[in-house]
């Protein structure tokens, strides 16, 4: 019920304006963003890579209005590509369809998306496609197939295990080349579209790893690239150690190297998990959000962890 609640905060047009005049909640959340500028969130990624570590940068923002906030957000992802090269970082980048136009015109966002992708082919870089509720689940499949039919083949996509359908899509999209990133899922969903129980997330989480790595050994996976830039097919965007630990086993025993499973992370959430797996030789990527549009990621992250509620609440009382 609290995560419900907090899903609806996420939303909520009128708690936002309220809660991002307050500079606590901005002390709170800069736990988990970057900063307000692609300046604060180079200087982060250039701390993971001093580590070991690459990274996954995400311009905040999602659901634009019109089609010119969904042209500013893609010049801003342009910006991104361009300050990845001019400072030579391991990263690539990560994006919201809805961000770019997505809920106002399939065509919009397609073109939106194209001019992305052939800026990130451009300058050797590697573009992942976040998926977001359901509303916009078959959608963002489509144009991800569209653009692997148009040849670019640097784009990655993010599928779900509490969907019931994904087990389905990751069968067909492996056939087709595609490059993953398997979360739990962070939205509120019907439980005739997703699993309402963890215990059954968690159970088909470890399935669609146990498939991608099989696929990967049928198929061969690329591993890491040298600059960072462009991951291996699999990868686990998770901080649950059960499922890290499952997945590690699986892939010794496939006989697959460690560079062939990435593990992602967010920014601000188990540092020390990131540190000790990238010293086990594993690749981690943090996922490094920044921008102004910071409420509604941040209130999920509260949803998805109980223990950051106490971590906001603290600073609210001492404000």
């Amino acid at each position: 019920m609290l995560r419900s609640f907090l899903i609806y905060l996420s939303k909520a047009t009128w708690v936002q304006q309220m809660v991002t005049k307050w500079s606590f909640a901005w002390k709170a959340a800069s736990r988990f963003v970057a900063g307000e500028n692609i300046n604060d969130a180079i200087r982060v990624v250039k701390e993971l890579n001093a580590k070991g570590i690459n990274a996954t940068l995400d311009q905040l923002g999602e659901h634009t209005s019109t089609p010119e906030e969904a042209q500013k957000s893609t010049k801003g992802i342009l910006e991104i590509l361009e300050q990845i090269n001019i400072n030579n970082v391991k990263a690539n980048v990560s994006i919201k369809l809805t961000q770019i136009g997505l809920a106002l015109d399939d065509a919009i966002c397609e073109r939106n998306l194209e001019e992305i992708l052939a800026k990130a082919k451009e300058l050797g870089n590697f573009i992942r496609i976040d998926m977001e509720d359901t509303p916009y689940t078959d959608k963002t499949i489509n144009l991800f197939r569209m653009m692997l039919f148009k040849g670019y083949r640097d784009v990655g996509i993010v599928v779900q295990s509490y969907l019931y359908r994904t087990e389905v899509d990751t069968r067909e999209l492996l056939d087709e080349g595609a490059c993953f990133r398997l979360v739990k899922g962070a939205y509120k969903e019907p439980p005739e579209l997703a699993y309402p129980k963890k215990v059954d997330v968690d159970a088909n989480f470890d399935l669609l790893a146990k498939i991608m790595i099989d696929s990967a050994v049928k198929n061969g996976s690329r591993e890491v690239s040298e600059n960072g830039r462009i991951p291996p097919v699999t990868a686990l965007g998770t901080h649950d150690e059960k499922r890290i630990f499952y997945a590690k086993k699986y892939l010794q025993e496939s006989g697959l190297t460690k560079q062939a499973l990435e593990i992602q992370m967010l920014y601000g959430i188990r540092r020390d998990l990131q540190d000790q797996l990238a010293k086990e030789g594993y690749p981690v990527r943090v996922y490094v959000p920044f921008g102004t549009h910071w409420y509604p990621y941040f209130v999920r992250r509260l949803a998805e962890r109980p223990a950051n509620i106490w971590f906001f609440v603290s600073n609210f009382l001492r404000k």
